[in-house]
This record gives C-alpha cells, structure tokens and sequence, in this order.
C-alpha cells in the first residue's frame, strides 16, 4: 500500500472514531495532494507525498512560532496537534549522531574543507538523506563541520 493510500485509510479510521480533529487534519493533507496532482498533472509517488508532508509540517510549525508570539496558544496547540499528525508518515528521523557521520563521510567523497564548498555538499546531502533529516538541520551541521 502507497503512503498515499495509507494517509486515505486513516482518514477513514478517524471518522469512524469520531477524531474530529485528527480526520481534518488528515484531509487537509489529502487535499494538499489532490493539489500537487492537479497542478503537475502526475501520479504522485511515496518521495513525493513525503515532501509535501514535510512542507505541511514546515508550514504548520511556521505558524505555531507566529500564534505562540501573537499569545495564542490555543491556536498554537492546534497547529503543533496537526504536526504529530503528520509526522507518523515521515521515515524516521536520523539522531544528531546519526546525521554528523553521514555529513562526514559526504564532505570526504566531495572533497569539501572550506565553508565556501557548502553548496556542494547541501547538494549531495539534500538527494541521500531526503525524508531523513531537516534541511535546516543538515545545514547547521555542515556548516559546523567546515567551519
């Protein structure tokens, strides 16, 4: 079963449950991949439902940070409930550990020892550890390995 298919099935599971909150959370996501088809006009495979999972959540923690600012926690709990959602579909994350020594042994096959050679190796991380680990992450980690 696709993930797509697996997201459709637990929008199911959480009408029948009742779980207002979780069903609308899930249908949002749903209808961003409607979305995405409709624009690009393709089949959406597992990697792509993985990146518009991450945008959502990116989106959602974005907002969390301007409701906590604005004093609005209710709104803010909503947001950081929508995010736990999400998340139970991405792969799992690597550990600080984990990523370091994934970084390190990227920056030797590339060659990279300044801070200049970033881009090269965001490159390359970006395609190994997609789905695995933040973007923002990798980035501060690289740029304290080559600093």
């Amino acid at each position: 079963m696709s993930l797509r298919e697996t997201v459709n099935q637990d929008v199911k599971v959480a009408m029948k449950a009742k779980d207002t909150k979780k069903r609308d959370a899930l249908r949002l996501l749903t209808s961003a991949f409607k979305q995405i088809e409709v624009d690009e006009r393709k089949e959406l495979s597992d990697d792509d439902v993985i990146k518009i999972i991450q945008t959502q959540i990116k989106r959602r923690n974005d907002a969390a940070t301007q409701y906590k600012d604005a004093g609005r926690d209710d709104l803010m709990q909503q947001e950081l409930d929508e995010i736990s959602y999400y998340e139970v579909y991405l792969p799992t994350q690597l550990t600080d550990e984990e990523l370091e020594s994934a970084l390190k042994s990227i920056v030797e096959k590339v060659g990279a020892t300044f801070p200049k050679d970033m881009g090269k190796v965001m490159g390359m991380a970006s395609k190994e550890l997609a789905g695995r680990a933040d973007g923002k992450r990798i980035s501060t980690c690289v740029k304290a390995l080559l600093a």
